[in-house]
């Protein structure tokens, strides 16, 4: 239950029950303190390397997920076509890179 629901019967004491800006002023003096006596972890660009590898390994282990991701970026892409474009089959010709096969059939 939230402090944000006066009715609710949540106590008024205690870190959860205040308001947000002052848990952020209480966490702020925390990650200050733990700094200063050095008990604050800092990461290593090596450590921060593979910590990302393993949030990557984790995530792409989900065929589901990685499937959907694919499925919604080719949506964004071929949704930016003309109605032209996609009458043609998908085909887009480049200015200056265009096929000399398909001058001489035209």
């Amino acid at each position: 239950m939230s402090s944000k629901n006066p009715g609710s019967g949540t106590s008024k004491r205690g870190f959860a029950s205040m308001d947000e800006e002052r848990q952020r002023e209480i966490a702020s003096e925390g990650g200050r303190a733990a700094h200063a006596s050095g008990h604050a972890h800092q990461f290593t660009s090596e450590e921060a390397r593979r910590a990302g590898q393993k949030g990557g390994e984790a995530v792409s282990s989900n065929r589901e997920h990685m499937a959907a991701i694919g499925r919604k970026g080719g949506e964004a892409s071929h949704g930016r076509r003309t109605g032209e474009e996609s009458s043609r089959g998908g085909q887009q010709t480049r200015a200056g890179r265009q096929n000399p096969k398909n001058e001489e059939e035209d």
